[in-house]
């Protein structure tokens, strides 16, 4: 803003005085009023709305102390310099605790001072108005913000129930096999999944899903994953005959695969899906990136299953290695996601797994004590999802 845009007020009852500083002030390139007493000032000020106001101490009626006061009752944040020849160092510190910008004492020799403390006073004044601006915008943004939050947290607590609708109940079969899961999401939707089915009184089949990324798209392909697995069984009778049991868990693989390029929906996934035949205790599986591997624990130790593959959604046409062991009697198989990799002490890889199977070969034995060890169970945030399947037969 240039100065001959700005509007100045000066209030002095002598006339030599105001005449001398409105004439420089106006060859300055200022616009000047004048008033010369300061009833006429303050309603001048009232009725024209000057940017500053410059006012003499001493005057007859209402003195300058009276007038700086009556202007900062209407406008706070007005800058008033008062000039005086009194050089009272009393009127000084009550003209600056009145909010005066600056004092000057009269007589005011060099003229480019003035000059110099009106324009510092109005750039003062105008980055006040101009920070104000900034806090106003800032406030609105953060109001916009605050609602989009709340809206976003609203859908995202709707989608976790809908997702948590999803995920299967623990699971018992006649012959005495336990199946439960835990999942502890790093944001209000997780991106790893579990399910489970006991099918035809015969087959256990169950998978452990992990969705690259985090939050509502990559939850938005676990719901996919629960209908398109779900379809599968019930048109397809995916793990429902023997046939199905020896080779379903890599048929089941290769759909999901084409269907997940075919649909675009940029994510992909790891897998580890296995069935057990309950009569027989044969348990298949095929692994599909996943990391780390299941622990299975039987009377004889404990120790990771063995098997590698590529992750799903990546490559156009993988094939799946299906593996298969013979299960004991009795035996514990807890599976996990990478997530729990985070919460281990241990930096080095082989280290963390190291730990994980020391404390699920001494916690193995139940899903709560699995997640008790490992200190989840109570923790609401973690770096990653982390998703802990058991299953147990005793």
């Amino acid at each position: 803003m240039t100065d001959a845009s700005r509007k100045l007020l000066i209030i002095d009852d002598d006339a030599p005085v105001r005449q001398s500083i409105v004439a420089y002030l106006e060859d300055s390139g200022f616009e000047v009023l004048e008033a010369t007493d300061g009833p006429s000032g303050l309603a001048v000020f009232r009725e024209h709305k000057p940017e500053l106001v410059i006012t003499d101490l001493r005057m007859p009626g209402l003195d300058g102390l009276q007038v700086l006061q009556a202007l900062h009752e209407d406008a706070p944040d007005l800058p008033v310099i008062v000039v005086s020849g009194a050089g009272v160092m009393g009127d000084v510190v009550s003209a600056l605790r009145l909010g005066a910008s600056d004092y000057l004492i009269k007589p005011i020799v060099d003229m480019e001072m003035l000059v110099h403390s009106v324009r510092r006073a109005l750039e003062r004044c105008d980055l006040l108005v101009q920070n104000q601006r900034y806090r106003d915008k800032l406030e609105f943004a953060n109001r916009g913000l605050r609602e989009n939050l709340r809206v976003l947290e609203r859908d995202q607590q709707a989608g976790r129930q809908v997702q948590q609708r999803l995920l299967p109940v623990p699971l018992d079969t006649p012959e005495g096999y336990h199946v439960a899961h835990h999942i502890a999401p790093s944001l209000y939707l997780s991106g790893d999944f579990v399910d489970y089915a006991y099918l035809k009184h015969r087959y256990l089949a169950f998978y452990l899903a992990d969705v690259s990324g985090h939050g509502a798209s990559s939850a938005f392909v676990t719901i996919w994953l629960k209908h398109l697995v779900s379809r599968m069984v019930r048109e397809e009778g995916l793990f429902c005959d023997a046939q199905s049991f020896e080779d379903g868990a890599n048929t089941m693989l290769q759909q999901i695969n084409r269907e997940l390029n075919e649909t675009r929906l940029n994510h992909h996934l790891t897998f580890f899906v296995g069935v057990i035949d309950t009569q027989t205790r044969e348990m298949r599986y095929v692994v599909a990136g996943h990391l780390p591997m299941p622990i299975l624990i039987t009377p004889e130790g404990a120790g990771f299953l063995t098997g590698n593959g590529k992750p799903v959604g990546i490559f156009a046409h993988p094939d799946w290695e299906i593996y298969q062991t013979q299960l004991p009697e009795q035996f514990s198989l807890v599976c996990f996601s990478d997530g729990v990799l985070e919460v281990l002490p241990p930096k080095v890889l082989k280290d963390k797994e190291d730990r994980l199977l020391e404390i699920v070969r001494d916690h193995g034995d139940s899903l709560e004590s699995v997640c008790s060890a490992l200190g989840i169970e109570d923790v609401s945030e973690t770096p990653d999802d982390i998703a802990i399947m058991t299953v147990i037969k005793r």
